[in-house]
């Protein structure tokens, strides 16, 4: 059995949901290209395309921690295909403002080039998100 290859699509993606979760974002910024076009989905509080490791972690990730306690993508599982990997995930969350909470599903889909994540994609159920606001 070999070492994983760190620059793998599947590894930097891994990469990048370990950083999220430990609220590492000088890591999380070293998986994106600098190039990034990071897009939240429409319906999504945060709905647009961000780009750069900054705009990404400024915009999304900071964003997410002043707004939500615990905020944590859950990745359960890897479709891989060349430079793409598909995440099957979950949100969970506790809003600040109105205490409810949020487990929700979503599929994020990431395209790696590089060593480094130069898209990303997010699909998930934004009515479920904005009740938990409200």
């Amino acid at each position: 059995m070999g070492l994983t290859d760190p620059s793998e699509p599947r590894e930097v993606v891994r990469r990048q949901y370990l950083a999220s979760a430990a609220g590492d974002l000088e890591a999380l910024r070293a998986t994106l290209a600098p190039d990034v076009e990071w897009t939240e989905m429409a319906g999504f509080p945060l709905a647009g395309t961000y780009r750069t490791p900054e705009g990404v972690t400024s915009g999304v990730m900071e964003r997410l921690g002043a707004e939500w306690e615990g905020w944590t993508a859950h990745d359960d599982t890897y479709i891989t295909e060349g430079e793409n990997v598909v995440v099957l995930a979950r949100y969970t969350a506790r809003n600040k403002s109105t205490g409810k909470s949020i487990d929700v599903r979503v599929a994020h889909h990431f395209t790696v080039r590089g060593g480094l994540i130069v898209r990303f994609e997010q699909f998930v159920d934004t009515a479920k998100v904005r009740e938990a606001m409200e």
